[in-house]
């Protein structure tokens, strides 16, 4: 496949600069009868969850197909490959050999591992609620860290707890499906608290390469009212500033650590836990106003009328097949923004997701999509911003969430019925825009 879509090369890179694609382990490995159960398999089980009816349970058998698809990252030509530690498969017997496999298959094809320690498919036994979850995290870290340490050099311990907060826990649209609203705040609190115990956890088995990868985008206000800007003010402290000032500052946003359980001061200390690198992951800004005082439909979701914020559609923007608006400036005033807000408190920054969905194998929307990115990521470095690595979502279409198998965020197409991978033209587009990188 060639990518026709005429570009001009993009701009060069600092020597050293990680490029990447991103997986996570339920999302493709299937293989479900071969580890123990989570959250998600109890969540896909209920009629009406998933959107068409679908399970994880074979999804891309990246579990049994894993040569394959590494084979495709080396003919990619990226640096990295950042996939997922299944807990559950971990908890299994036998379940860290795949993991094993997996790394010494990237290790020999000369890409980096890059394991993110939980990406929300939670051990059904356990449950974010209960503080002992984030104590039962670090042991898990603990025990992936002795077995991969020797092979695995750059760590990272959650992937968007706000998205596993929020979804999951808030909203009841994913995993595990509680609709609790504001009472989901601990579960923020312990995911964070679990992130500062996996650090230490890491650091004593010798890591030195550490980050999270927080979903982050910019809040726009609906208009300059007063009551609009508030909103937005609130909006961005719940969905950017709670899962960011903790860890960069050592403290919550105002007005949210009295709502929180335990000895939060305490547990601040072990959340600040100094960071190696910083990863965001971004897809678009969000424009929010004051409540209208009726339920809104938002990127399809239900978002309750009682909620102190409304979010507005962004008009003006082409949008991808998932109906989100492609915003690439909005990357380039999210890493400003994030630099003018911690200053030196903010590590060096990677960008840990960034993609679109978009059918179709000659996938010329997805080829202008990270180009823009690309391109707005580059502007934020010229500024100053400290970024040094990129990876894209994601390797190959998988299983996406709540939506089941409807949206295609791959560079690789995956027929389910017979599980052939086929690249599309955005594979060969990047491809030779990292050949032409490594090149100057």
């Amino acid at each position: 496949m060639i990518a026709r879509m005429a570009t001009n090369p993009l701009p060069q890179f600092p020597p050293g600069f990680l490029w990447g694609v991103s997986t996570s382990a339920h999302q493709i490995e299937g293989a479900a009868d071969e580890r123990d159960p989570s959250v998600w398999d109890a969540f896909t089980a209920e009629p009406g969850r998933i959107k068409d009816g679908s399970t994880a349970e074979v999804a891309c058998d990246h579990y049994h197909r894993y040569p394959e698809d590494v084979a495709l990252l080396a003919g990619l030509g990226v640096d990295a490959y950042r996939f997922s530690v299944s807990w559950p498969r971990v908890n299994s017997p036998g379940g860290l050999d795949f993991y094993d496999r997996l790394v010494d298959e990237l290790c020999t094809a000369g890409v980096r591992p890059v394991p993110t320690l939980f990406h929300w498919d939670l051990p059904l036994e356990l449950d974010w609620l209960s503080r002992d979850t984030a104590a039962r995290f670090a042991d898990h870290a603990a025990v992936v860290a002795e077995r991969l340490g020797d092979r695995v050099k750059k760590w990272i311990t959650l992937n968007e707890p706000a998205e596993h907060t929020l979804l999951g826990h808030a909203l009841g649209a994913h995993a595990p499906g509680r609709r609790l609203l504001f009472d989901a705040l601990p579960v923020a609190h312990h995911q964070l608290l679990a992130h500062g115990l996996a650090v230490r956890a890491l650091r004593a088995a010798g890591a030195d390469d550490i980050g999270i990868a927080n979903s982050h985008g910019p809040t726009w206000a609906a208009s300059r009212r007063t009551a609009d800007v508030e909103a937005a003010d609130f909006y961005d402290a719940l969905l950017n500033r709670l899962f960011a000032d903790p860890l960069l500052l050592g403290r919550y946003p105002e007005g949210i650590g009295e709502l929180l359980p335990g000895d939060v001061e305490a547990d601040l200390k072990v959340i600040a836990e100094p960071l190696d690198w910083y990863g965001v992951n971004y897809y678009q800004p969000t424009k929010v106003g004051a409540p209208e005082g009726a339920e809104i439909e938002f990127s399809g979701l239900t978002l309750p009328a009682d909620l102190p914020f409304s979010v507005r559609e962004l008009e003006g923007y082409p949008v991808t097949d998932f109906g989100w608006p492609v915003v690439p400036e909005a990357l380039t005033e999210l890493l400003v923004g994030l630099r003018e807000r911690y200053g030196d408190r903010l590590p060096p920054v990677v960008i840990t997701e960034n993609g679109c969905s978009y059918e179709g194998i000659d996938d010329q929307e997805r080829i202008a999509f990270l180009d823009g990115h690309v391109r707005a990521l580059h502007r934020a470095l010229e500024q100053g911003v400290d970024v040094r690595g990129y990876f894209v979502w994601s390797l190959m279409d998988n299983f996406e969430w709540a939506e089941g198998y409807a949206r295609r965020f791959g560079l690789v197409h995956v027929d389910y019925d017979t599980l052939e991978r086929t690249p599309k033209a955005s594979y060969t587009w990047l491809r030779d825009a990292l050949r032409a990188q490594a090149r100057r």
